[in-house]
């Protein structure tokens, strides 16, 4: 027979050979042996094939008896007759074959239950070991995640805190770029006033047209006013330009805040999911996709760089804001100084003119005295000469008279001599009085020419005073406070 194998037709004839049931059959070489798989269903589970035993047999393909003894049988061996009759006068095995075929059946059964329970106790504790590190790998995931929601809650802080910061650097940026606009603005004014006084200036009349020092003052107060302004808008020129750049700091941290928020906020559900949780589901190969651009290091360092940038930012901010400080407080200083000089020239040189024009009207008065004194001379030199004519007209009417007289009479006596001596002196004193009377006229013309040169002085002193007095100082009576100057309106 063989070894589970199926049913076999018995030899009956002839003694048995030591291929029986006395011993298992030697093993045969291993290139003799197959391993064969029968599948086994269970009932109603005809098609799962899922499930596959590990338990193998072997069949034996060696042969029990060798050519001779095929020989023999064949010799021997009676002729065919009926299975029935046959069973019935011969017995396929002997109670020893029975025995051990029954011993090895239990053996084999041993064999399986034990291979059987190890395998079971060898999958239990596989479970365990498979439960454990699952467990263990999930809870571990578990704190990495919680200490990935730390480190991004951390950053997140810091971005917020570095962010806030940013923006109230941004309005204070944007106050002082305000307060320089309405400065330079406000500085206008001033500088209106300033060329408006030199062109009133302009205006004065000869000699006053004087490159004095309240127009150095005032040449000097126009540049100042517009190189204040200059400074002013090139200052806020560069405020406009960081604050382009403290914006683009500003996008940087609410893009990586915003990045920060959904990453929190997917790793919380990340989190927060269990065994039992309803969303979780199969994603065959998502573990084979590597979707990431970045590792711890860099994923802080970028962080930590835009935070560094937007405090460099900041940094820079804070420099042009205390540059705009020191330029208002330089440049107001500035510019109520020279305001104060250019009032002080203006008020010396109010006083100045207004010395020279009293001085002027000083003189003119004292001219006009001499000239009526001049006019009442000339009077009194026409009267005493007209007074002299009359006594010339006798003495010379007597002389001719007297050339008269006949012969001998015609004496150089005394009165003769008198008489020419009378006319000689009359005409000598008529030609000095109209010589005086001359004199007397061209001081008086001369005295009526200084009297037009201190009258048109005076009126040029007069418009000089109208134009410091009247019009620039009633301009400059009022000049930007200190905080308007400063951007504070």
């Amino acid at each position: 027979m063989e070894f589970l194998g199926t049913t076999q037709t018995a030899n009956y004839c002839g003694p048995k050979k030591a291929c029986g049931f006395s011993a298992l059959p030697p093993a045969v070489p291993a290139s003799e042996i197959q391993e064969c798989y029968q599948p086994y269903y269970l009932p109603g589970y005809r098609y799962l094939n899922s499930w596959r035993p590990s338990l193998f047999y072997k069949i034996s393909n060696a042969q029990t008896c060798m050519d001779e003894g095929a020989t023999c049988r064949s010799a021997l061996r009676p002729p065919t007759i009926l299975p029935a009759l046959r069973s019935a006068l011969f017995c396929r095995y002997s109670p020893h074959d029975w025995d051990r075929s029954n011993e090895l059946q239990m053996r084999g059964a041993e064999a399986s239950r034990l291979w059987a329970s190890r395998l079971t106790g060898d999958s239990m504790r596989l479970m365990q070991d498979k439960d454990q590190l699952t467990r263990q790998m999930q809870e571990g995931t578990s704190r990495n995640l919680g200490q990935r929601l730390s480190d991004i809650g951390f950053w997140k802080s810091e971005l917020g805190y570095e962010l806030e910061r940013l923006l109230k650097e941004n309005h204070s940026l944007e106050t002082v770029k305000r307060r320089l606009e309405c400065a330079a603005e406000e500085l206008n004014c001033p500088l209106q006033v300033a060329l408006e006084c030199l062109y009133h200036r302009e205006k004065r009349i000869g000699i006053d047209l004087v490159h004095d020092n309240v127009e150095k003052n005032l040449i000097r107060e126009v540049d100042l006013l517009k190189c204040c302004q200059e400074q002013m808008r090139k200052l806020a020129q560069r405020i406009d330009i960081q604050m382009r750049d403290n914006r683009d700091a500003q996008h940087a941290l609410e893009r990586d805040f915003e990045d920060k928020t959904s990453a929190q906020f997917i790793d919380e559900q990340c989190f927060n999911l269990r065994n039992t949780s309803d969303c979780i589901s199969f994603f065959h190969g998502v573990e084979k996709v590597d979707g990431t651009i970045s590792v711890p290091e860099t994923w802080a360092k970028f962080s930590n760089d835009n935070i560094r940038h937007s405090q460099n930012m900041r940094a820079n901010s804070i420099r042009l804001r205390e540059e705009a400080e020191n330029l208002f407080e330089n440049l107001s200083d500035q510019m109520w100084k020279q305001f104060t000089h250019t009032n002080l020239a203006f008020s010396a040189r109010i006083s100045e003119v207004t010395d020279a024009k009293n001085k002027l009207q000083t003189q003119l008065a004292k001219t006009l005295q001499e000239i009526f004194q001049a006019e009442n001379t000339i009077m009194l030199l026409e009267r005493s000469i007209m007074a002299k004519e009359c006594p010339l007209k006798v003495a010379q009417t007597r002389l001719e008279c007297r050339t008269r007289r006949p012969n001998v009479e015609l004496c150089r006596d005394i009165p003769q001599f008198k008489l020419v001596n009378e006319v000689f002196t009359i005409d000598d004193t008529l030609q000095t009085l109209k010589l005086r009377l001359r004199e007397t006229q061209d001081t008086l013309q001369l005295l009526v020419m200084t009297k037009c040169r201190l009258e048109h002085e005076l009126a040029i002193k007069a418009n000089t005073l109208c134009i410091d007095k009247e019009k620039c100082m009633s301009m400059r009576k009022t000049f930007p406070s200190t905080p308007r100057l400063v951007g504070y309106t």
